[in-house]
């Protein structure tokens, strides 16, 4: 049916390759590109399908992406490469007429900065084109967005209060690492929290705000409020919405780790001199600590993911409760990743889905709750990734 494209080969990428081979009946050719062959080469050796193609490719070159694109011919390309890289990968999707999906939106490298106004700029090119691009595609953003579409469509006439709740109640057995890229987690947790409340935005300072939330299966977990994308495009395409908010729970000894790192400016992003050589401390952080594609094979736990919403149905309050538990060590034994790459990837692999089989396909530039959930949801529940509901149950928020 399809042939796909994926850039990027670490945790995100793995699984990506691996989900999307499973299903063959949608995706009969792959390719996987990165900046450095060798990397995809090693995921498909992992995978043991020969028939997948590898490419060198320099994704914040856009002349390199567009010779490739013309040399695969990919129907759509799923993008796990870094957030900084989205623009010029829609750039050369443009100049060679192919469709896109990311999992994470645009941000400067020069300020830790979360905006979709970058890549909402391309709606008209995309539309002009008559090409598909699908924002945010992984489980937040992304299932997070089709969880609220799909209560939206099914369980409210009115959605009011949206909370997206993400645990991490897994244990690397490592002194500090991070789950995805270091430098892409460490900007978002390390800046200023944000919410949205009666029509504005509220700005808090890092981690100011947190609260003791109950995760199925794991207990109670400190929370933490932040500021996350999806809210952005979520408060504008639901617009009943008076209140919307992200928490993320951390381990004490985690923040311990992130008050040091920030306190000897290791988690600076401008530039310093060293030995007369420029470097940014972030960027050298990141090269040190545990590489989060190696984390996999002692992990044990899992993460809960899900939306807490409360709303109006037939003219009465009621609340509800969606959400998907991950086993660390189950993602690990079908892909050799950790489960937050599993539930970043398993989505972007269905998105794509949802784009060859003609379900999410309509010129222009998209995030995921402004198509219909219902296939998606399905999927999820095949692909590895089941959800349950709760309803009228107390959401602690």
């Amino acid at each position: 049916m399809g042939r796909v494209l994926i850039i990027g080969a670490g945790g995100v990428g793995t699984v990506v390759a691996h989900k999307v081979a499973q299903n063959p009946d949608v995706f009969t050719d792959i390719m996987i590109a990165s900046r450095t062959k060798s990397k995809c080469d090693n995921v498909v050796k992992a995978i043991g399908n020969p028939n997948i193609k590898t490419a060198q490719v320099d994704a914040d070159n856009v002349d390199e992406l567009v010779t490739l694109f013309n040399d695969f011919k990919p129907e759509i390309v799923i993008n796990v490469a870094l957030p900084y890289q989205d623009l010029t990968i829609m750039e050369a999707c443009l100049k060679a007429g192919v469709n896109y999906l990311d999992t994470a939106n645009y941000e400067p490298k020069d300020v830790a900065h979360f905006e979709y106004s970058w890549q909402w700029a391309y709606k008209k090119r995309f539309e002009d084109a008559g090409l598909t691009a699908i924002l945010g595609c992984g489980f937040d953003p992304g299932v997070s967005g089709i969880y609220t579409a799909y209560a939206a469509k099914h369980h409210f006439d009115e959605i009011q209060y949206l909370d997206i709740v993400d645990c991490n109640a897994g244990n690397h057995h490592k002194a500090f690492a991070t789950n995805f890229n270091p430098e892409i987690n460490i900007r978002e947790i390390t800046q200023n929290g944000r919410y949205y409340e009666n029509g504005q935005w509220v700005t808090t300072k890092p981690l100011e705000i947190h609260k003791s939330l109950t995760y199925p299966n794991i207990g109670p977990k400190d929370s933490y409020l932040l500021y996350h994308e999806e809210l952005e495009s979520l408060v504008k395409n639901y617009p009943t919405i008076k209140r919307a908010r992200f928490w993320m729970t951390f381990g004490q000894e985690y923040l311990t780790h992130l008050r040091v790192i920030q306190n000897i400016g290791m988690a600076r992003i401008d530039e310093v001199e060293y030995n007369g050589v420029k470097i940014v401390p972030l960027q050298f952080l990141k090269a040190v600590l545990p590489n989060p594609q190696d984390l996999g094979e002692n992990y044990d736990g899992e993460t809960s993911i899900g939306c807490r919403i409360r709303g109006i149905k037939d003219g009465k309050e009621r609340t509800y409760y969606v959400y998907n538990n991950c086993s660390h060590h189950a993602a690990y034994l079908e892909t050799g990743m950790q489960g937050v790459s599993y539930t970043t990837g398993v989505p972007a692999m269905i998105g794509a889905m949802m784009f060859l089989k003609g379900l999410w396909k309509k010129p222009g530039v998209y995030n995921v709750e402004e198509f219909d959930p219902d296939p998606f949801m399905e999927q999820l529940n095949k692909q590895g990734l089941p959800w349950h509901e709760v309803f009228d149950g107390d959401l602690e928020l």
